[in-house]
């Protein structure tokens, strides 16, 4: 990551004027970004879809299948925000190349290492998880037999129903206390490939929610049916959940704001990350004045205070 270390010193010292919003940004992934995006082909561990006429069977059982989902799970009608989208027609070519690239780079990782479950994360709120959480799932879900499990693990700031537009609850505190099952949280999208887990109801204690095994069940019995699981959890420098959370999953990326994030915070965060499987990192809302004349620039989304983005 020693580009983002090089890009993150200059904004340290050369900081100013106003914060741009959130455009995703320099893509730094373990694997190389050459050659053309390798095919995909369905897991291995999903279970074989059942003929019409077999029985469906019920959440209580120790596998759940995705026809399950479908029969049982809520499927409200979701007012996504059309704003939080670079994939938004209406706004021209936004960030969705950047987005197509980190989804290209994830599956070249995953090529030689397992990945399906991913947690996304930063040093410090306000960087721009959610914002890459939500794009990078619906870059996924555009390819064809893709199915992408979101789910809010925030649970003290819970806000990845808002660029959905979903309802909030139930959701995740509310099945790890025992209120609901798998069925009862899962939302399924107009689509039917993108499925979203909300925060839930408030808790007092997200810490030992997260802890109590709760969370291992869930995943390990919906893990099988979907090609990925992306986790948005809260920052990791001001509390310890996402590296309880980093234990549940495969990777995790780390979100990193342009102009914004001091480097030594970037250092302390991948000093606490360290025992973690970081596949790469995300550095969000660069300014043009950033990016080197080499670089490739992708014409992207311009609001009137949003910038232009850059994949090395």
């Amino acid at each position: 990551m020693s580009r983002i270390h090089d890009a993150l010193k200059k904004a340290d010292r050369e900081r100013a004027g106003a914060e741009p919003v959130d455009v995703a940004a320099l893509l730094e992934v373990s694997q190389p970004s050459v050659g053309p995006e390798p095919s995909i082909a369905p897991p291995a561990a999903r279970p074989a879809r059942p003929r019409e006429s077999e029985v469906v069977a019920t959440a209580t059982l120790d596998h759940l299948r995705f026809e399950d989902l479908q029969a049982r799970c809520a499927r409200p009608e979701w007012r996504p925000d059309p704003m939080e989208s670079v994939f938004n027609p209406a706004l021209g070519m936004s960030g969705a190349e950047q987005f197509r690239t980190l989804r290209s780079r994830l599956y070249q990782f995953r090529s030689t290492q397992p990945l399906r479950v991913l947690l996304i994360t930063s040093s410090v709120a306000g960087e721009g998880k959610t914002f890459v959480t939500s794009n990078l799932a619906e870059a996924i879900i555009r390819q064809p037999d893709q199915r992408v499990l979101i789910i809010d693990s925030d649970l003290r700031c819970s806000r990845l129903h808002s660029p959905l537009g979903a309802p909030s609850s139930p959701g995740l505190t509310n099945y790890l206390r025992g209120d609901a099952d798998e069925t009862g949280i899962i939302q399924i999208g107009r689509q039917g490939n993108l499925c979203f887990i909300p925060g839930g109801s408030k808790v007092t204690n997200p810490s030992e929610l997260l802890s109590n095994g709760r969370l291992k069940n869930l995943l390990d019995r919906v893990t099988p049916i979907f090609d990925w699981v992306i986790l948005d959890s809260p920052p990791c420098l001001p509390v310890a959940d996402a590296r309880v959370l980093a234990d549940f999953c495969d990777g995790l990326l780390l979100v990193v704001k342009a102009g914004s994030t001091p480097c030594a915070v970037v250092q302390r965060a991948r000093q606490e990350l360290q025992d973690k499987t970081i596949v790469g990192a995300v550095l969000n809302s660069v300014q043009p004045q950033d990016l080197s004349s080499s670089s490739y620039y992708a014409h992207g989304y311009y609001g009137p205070d949003q910038t232009e983005s850059e994949i090395k």
